[in-house]
């Protein structure tokens, strides 16, 4: 795609990096063919092709966003399907927040809108405050149909019936191996994660304990900054990720650290995205490293391997287990197989929906942001899940948990409390 970006522009870090992107578009398409709204809405602009355009028109002008630029740029669930998809590579993860970021400093949206992005801005990365939300949520679900913003109704709707009691275990401290020391690492204990559903960090400390890790929750650190991230809110988002910068660095200057353990894939390619973001300031080394040592719970474990002689649990043999595979692992991080062969693996009969490509229309906050949208999504992936007639779900991240077990009666569990239970480990609590 050829561009008009004057010398002055590409003097700005951001610009000459969404130049960079614009120029590897060849303008062919393959991309409407795996993008969600795109299939949903049927128009063009609601497709990556139809929004690098707008994003083009827009930086190259330099004027503010306008309103119909923000409607589409907003639509995008940022599932990155499209980077998957793309013949010529173009990075439409990093366009896209740079546009998102250039509508939070230019356009002024309408009040309601705002009010709605700070709260979420200003509750959700903060498991206590969160934790009461969710509470007062949980009492005002009766009185949702009176409320006139269907974005108020989903998010209540959304929340859970049972907020589970905090866990101790994701306060600052470490956890021995069990048996000789393999190696130590980082757990991200997340931060919607921890207030919604603590059975996944619990189960993910066991596992690794009992595979010879050495787990560290670091003092210090806290929301990844990808909710942040993906509203444009620049100055949030880094503050939160430079926290858990420092955090880790501070750990693996004090005792060493093999591996930044993530199991929340939303939060990992965020994570794995932190040397780009820090790139052009005083934390780009660091940010670096963090960047190298973050890594999914599913290819920590491919590395490791699981126990081959050690006492397996109680789990079932040949237990039909539906894997969702989350945009954010299987698009933003390119990771595919390896949940799939660890639960193979591990005993279970795996199976897959169709068009598991496509995204579940949680992203992050979008199911709030665009309930309409998002609930399409939801009843098109558990469809397809539910026809393959599994006895539970199982995803890597805590929003598509979240999103497909709210419209199912099939349990949705985490793949890694499915791996604790097969290697010794409880029953995951929702299967009890």
């Amino acid at each position: 795609m050829q561009t008009n970006f004057t010398p002055d522009q590409l003097q700005d870090p951001g610009i000459a990096r969404a130049n960079e992107i614009l120029r590897a578009c060849v303008h062919c398409g393959f991309c409407t063919a795996t993008c969600p709204t795109y299939q949903v809405l049927g128009d063009e602009l609601d497709s990556p092709r139809g929004r690098i355009y707008l994003i083009k028109d827009m930086l190259e002008s330099g004027r503010p966003a306008d309103a119909q630029t923000v409607k589409h740029v907003d639509r995008c669930l940022s599932c990155l399907a499209c980077m998957t998809t793309c013949p010529s590579g173009v990075h439409y993860m990093h366009l896209v927040d740079h546009a998102r970021a250039h509508i939070e400093a230019t356009y002024k949206r309408p009040l309601m809108d705002r009010m709605l992005r700070r709260v979420l801005a200003a509750v959700i990365p903060y498991p206590g405050r969160f934790r009461l939300a969710l509470l007062g949520a949980k009492i005002a679900r009766p009185f949702a149909r009176l409320l006139p913003d269907a974005r108020l109704r989903a998010m209540l709707s959304m929340a859970p019936k049972q907020v589970p009691p905090v866990s101790r275990n994701d306060d600052p401290q470490t956890f021995p191996a069990t048996g000789p020391r393999r190696m130590r690492v980082a757990l991200l204990t997340g931060c919607a994660q921890k207030a919604l559903n603590t059975d996944i960090n619990d189960a993910t400390i066991r596992l690794l304990r009992r595979l010879g890790c050495e787990v560290v929750v670091a003092r210090g650190m806290g929301c990844c900054g990808a909710l942040t991230h993906h509203m444009g809110r620049v100055d949030d988002s880094h503050h939160q990720a430079a926290a858990n910068i420092h955090a880790w660095m501070g750990e693996k200057a004090a005792g060493g650290l093999d591996a930044i353990v993530i199991n929340t894939s939303g939060c990992g390619t965020t994570v794995k995205d932190y040397g780009h973001m820090f790139r052009s300031g005083p934390l780009a080394g660091q940010a670096a490293e963090v960047s190298k040592l973050a890594c999914d719970i599913s290819e920590l474990l491919v590395r490791i391997g699981l126990p081959a002689k050690k006492p397996q649990g109680d789990a079932p043999k040949g237990l039909r287990v539906a894997y969702h595979a989350a945009c954010s692992l299987q698009h933003g991080q390119q990771v595919k197989t390896a949940p799939k062969d660890l639960l193979k693996a591990a005993g279970f009969e795996v199976v897959e929906p169709a068009d598991s490509h496509l995204c579940c229309g949680s992203a992050g906050t979008y199911n709030l942001l665009q309930p309409e949208i998002s609930s399409e999504l939801q009843k098109r992936k558990v469809q397809t899940l539910e026809a393959k007639a599994p006895n539970v779900i199982a995803a890597g991240n805590i929003g598509c948990m979240m999103q497909i077990g709210s419209a199912t009666g099939i349990p949705v569990v985490h793949t890694v409390e499915l791996l604790d239970w097969a290697t010794g480990g409880p029953r995951p609590r929702a299967l009890a």
